[in-house]
Order: structure tokens, then sequence, then C-alpha cells
């Protein structure tokens, strides 16, 4: 008789799982649930921080080029005053050969 009971039991609760597996994979409800809603804000969230990524890479690019540029002019003109200091130095340095062999 305990072995009767048992498989009774046994074959109800088998039963209500497939009615509830059943149940639960019927048709879908027309509001998204809250995993739906949650992956939704997360995909908005990174396709939102990629575009600022992008901004971000651009400008810091572009201040790069700018920085390049301005430190090329700097360059040229400290050279060029180099150029025209070491002229009048060698100027300076000739006069006084000049000077001492009068």
């Amino acid at each position: 008789m305990k072995i009767n009971v048992v498989r009774l039991l046994g074959i109800g609760v088998v039963a209500v799982v497939l009615v509830v597996a059943v149940t639960g994979c019927g048709e879908k409800s027309e509001s998204p649930g809250v995993g739906e809603r949650t992956g939704a804000a997360l995909d908005k969230a990174a396709a939102k921080t990629a575009i600022m990524a992008t901004n971000v890479a651009e400008k810091t690019s572009e201040a790069g080029k700018n920085t390049a540029a301005a430190t090329k002019d700097v360059t040229g003109q400290v050279l060029e005053k180099t150029g025209d200091a070491l002229e009048k130095g060698g100027a300076a340095a000739e006069k006084t050969g000049t000077d001492m062999q009068k």
C-alpha cells in the first residue's frame, strides 16, 4: 500500500510540474519583462558609452595634432633664433680676430 501511495504522489508531482511548465511556455505577454527591460537598458548604455569613447578619441587625436603643429612652429622659431645668434657670435669672433691682427 505504501508503494501505491508513493507512486500516486510521484505521478501527481510530475503532473503538477508538467502543468506549470506548459503554462510557463505559453504565449508571451505584450509588455517586456524585467530581464528584457534590463537588457535593453544595458544595450542603450553600451551604445552611449561607445559613442562617448569615439568622441573622446577624436578630440584627443585633434588635440594631439594641434600640439604637434604648435611644437613644430615653436621649434622652427627656436632654430631660427639660434641660427641668428650663431651668426652674430661668428661675426663677433671674426671682428675680434680682425681687431687682434691690427
